[in-house]
């Protein structure tokens, strides 16, 4: 293993591609429930965006086969250009080479559909002919079957891709909870997406530090009446 790989993410070091995340692209997933995967997907953007990583959006057919991307991932970053192939491997696709380079960062993660196809080319091209380092979100990404993807996840891994989770990938961004300045919009993105995690965020805020419950809406509660 190099050096480099040894060094974690931070907002300094890295770039993000998303691709294909398209509804045709995901009514094909299988290894992952969708709802899931959309629920992932927006919020590694939500993350990216707060940590002002350098992101690229790519899609594939749109007219003709894929359609628009998630809506929710699109609204994470207002007015970003969009970057449209024709080709299955981004790598294939001049502009999106020319973005990845631009941006000037080795360590490239990565979210796309399906994971044994347009992941997995361009993390072996990415890497043979761009040098790049790559670093595969498991759960932001989706294969057409849990062996299609799982495989793939690893023959990626025996070529050097390094596999990552999106909680994971924004917490190693924010690295240290003294850094005030994406604190509370990390714990926002927590509470809206981290399930479980996110629940006792809620329950610690508005139980143990009695901060108002977070919904945009007013609610009475009314007061219990004992049973006869």
């Amino acid at each position: 293993m190099t050096t480099s790989k040894l060094e974690v993410l931070t907002p300094a070091n890295c770039q993000i591609i998303f691709i294909d995340h398209q509804p045709q692209m995901a009514f094909g997933v299988q290894s992952i429930d969708r709802q899931v995967l959309k629920n992932n997907t927006v919020a590694l953007a939500k993350a990216a965006k707060v940590f002002n990583i350098p992101t690229l959006i790519t899609t594939v057919e749109t007219e003709s086969f894929s359609g628009n991307t998630y809506p929710e991932l699109l609204d994470v970053f207002p007015g970003k250009d969009i970057l449209e192939r024709t080709s299955m491997n981004s790598w294939d696709d001049q502009k999106v080479r020319d973005a990845l380079a631009a941006n000037g960062k080795k360590k490239v993660v990565v979210a796309g559909l399906w994971t044994e196809v347009c992941n997995n080319s361009f993390a072996l091209c990415a890497m043979l002919e761009g040098d790049y380092e790559i670093y595969m979100v498991a759960d932001a990404s989706g294969g057409t079957s849990k062996e299609a993807h799982d495989y793939a996840m690893q023959r990626m891994i025996q070529a050097g891709v390094i596999p990552v989770t999106w909680q994971q990938v924004m917490l190693e961004w924010q690295r240290d909870w003294a850094h005030k300045e994406t604190y509370n919009a990390v714990m926002d993105i927590v509470r809206e997406h981290s399930g479980a995690y996110g629940m006792g965020v809620d329950y610690a805020y508005t139980m143990v530090h009695k901060a108002p419950s977070r919904q945009k809406s007013e609610h009475h509660t009314l007061a219990p009446v004992a049973a006869r």
